[in-house]
């Protein structure tokens, strides 16, 4: 009896484990054609075409790089294209992000990122690592074509004749690369599977990120003739490029002004730059003055409700330092002896060290309190303010002259002013202008520096910091100042 309960509970256990083994499987393969469901079937397409764009967490800017997704979106959108917008974003991108961009009337396709096999190579720059889900764009088979886009492109008109261009069609900025911000494709499963093939295999790509490897897989773009829309709307077939004024790198525009570029259409503006001069940042305005139609843009979308609580607690919180500092000085302690000894010597070398770096901080530290991608003139306004507001506590706390410590304020608006106003010829003259600018205020930034020197150390002989708490009977060599 013992020997059959022991054979039925094997038999038992047997099953279970091929039960489970059987689900484990089931449920493996299950998870697979998930995958490969989202890839190859996202979503029921609303129109034959679309705009793209993707998203990815990561990097310390990943809310900046959401915000101009929204803007760049949401100006499409405000054109009115005839086009789905579709955002590619991978399973990490935050779910109120997602249902945000689903309420702007984006369709958004979630993905996993797909592994970056040249992150050891020598000149790879990390903020390019997750790039390779740029090539989810070939999976979107329910488009005829689709228009790929980055974040910091400023559309100046409509674009929608770009999908009648090719199977793969790219605009050089660059005279001998073409630029991976704005591209033409014709979606093919094909396609995308044999690149993904390629990255496993570590495809040649010299800068490691999406461009190097896109360029690499269409190498003979640069001989391809030239993409002009047609009159009837007939989509071409083949590869093409399109002309070098169709997408405009930023920096020409500063070359010269006023858009005088004989090629074109100038449609679409770019910023390819630094990360840290990207439109959406408010302190990149005077280095970029067409920023602030990209700020145009984005008032007129999305506006600035996020970033405008926090901007009126700083605004209120530096008037209520101001108010302080010229109602209720601090009252100092006395200095009632002098002893010209190597402590007090040290004392005092100190305490101006310390009064140099409050004054620097007092330029320093409101730089890091506002929200990145305030407008330009809220945030410089905002800047100005609380640099002044924290000038006035090292000027009272340290008895200084007020104008020799607010000269670096009125240097950076003088500089806003010189910089930032597109009224010069063309950009040489525009950057001698700021260099002379700097020229002339080097001496008067050094004479305010004397003057603060100068000033301190008088206030030092006079004033006492940092009463000697301990001694409670006067000193030899007392000289009473008042």
């Amino acid at each position: 009896m013992g020997l059959f309960r022991f054979f039925l509970a094997g038999v038992a256990l047997v099953s279970f484990m091929v039960y489970d083994g059987q689900a484990t499987a089931t449920a493996t393969a299950t998870a697979t054609a998930t995958v490969t469901e989202k890839v190859t079937m996202s979503f029921n397409a609303g129109h034959k075409n679309a705009y793209a764009t993707m998203m990815y967490m990561g990097t310390p800017r990943d809310y900046e790089f959401y915000v101009a997704t929204r803007v760049m979106m949401k100006s499409l959108k405000k054109l009115g294209v005839d086009a789905d917008l579709v955002v590619i974003a991978s399973l990490d991108v935050p779910l109120r992000w997602v249902h945000t961009l689903e309420e702007d009337g984006v369709k958004v396709v979630r993905v996993q990122n797909l592994n970056n096999p040249y992150v050891n190579q020598g000149n790879f720059d990390w903020r390019f690592k997750l790039t390779m889900n740029k090539l989810y764009v070939w999976s979107l088979v329910d488009y005829d074509r689709v228009v790929m886009l980055d974040a910091d492109n400023l559309f100046l008109r409509k674009t929608d004749e770009l999908f009648q261009c090719g199977q793969f069609c790219a605009v050089f900025i660059n005279p001998c690369i073409f630029h991976t911000g704005l591209f033409v494709l014709q979606p093919s499963m094909t396609v995308f599977k044999d690149m993904v093939h390629e990255l496993e295999i570590a495809r040649d790509n010299p800068d490691g990120a999406d461009q190097g490897f896109i360029g690499s897989y269409f190498p003979d773009l640069l001989n391809k003739p030239m993409f002009y829309s047609t009159p009837n709307g007939t989509k071409l077939d083949g590869r093409y490029r399109l002309p070098l004024g169709y997408q405009m790198d930023a920096s020409y525009y500063y070359l010269k002004l006023r858009w005088s570029i004989p090629c074109g259409p100038n449609s679409v503006v770019t910023f390819p730059g630094a990360v840290w001069l990207k439109p959406w940042y408010w302190w990149s305005w005077p280095v970029l003055p067409l920023g602030i139609q990209w700020h145009e843009q984005r008032r007129q979308t999305i506006g600035y409700s996020a970033e405008m609580p926090l901007v009126f607690i700083q605004a209120i919180f530096y008037l209520g330092i101001i108010a302080v500092t010229r109602i209720a000085r601090p009252s100092l302690s006395k200095l009632c002896y002098r002893r010209e000894d190597k402590s007090v010597f040290l004392v005092q070398t100190g305490l101006k060290l310390v009064a140099i770096w409050s004054i620097l901080a007092a330029y320093i530290i409101p730089f890091f309190l506002i929200p990145h991608t305030v407008h330009p003139l809220v945030g410089w306004s905002i800047y100005l303010l609380g640099a002044f507001a924290l000038s006035c506590i090292a000027t009272n706390t340290f008895l200084l002259p007020t104008l020799p410590v607010l000269v670096p304020w009125l240097g950076i608006f003088g500089s806003l002013l010189v910089m930032a106003y597109p009224w010069y010829q063309d950009g040489v003259v525009r950057a001698l202008a700021v260099f002379g600018y700097a020229f002339c205020c080097s001496p008067i930034l050094w004479v305010a520096l004397v003057k603060i020197m100068s000033s301190l150390q008088v206030s030092l002989e006079r004033e006492g910091f940092l009463p000697r708490l301990a001694e409670s009977t006067t000193p030899s060599g007392f000289n009473k100042l008042y």
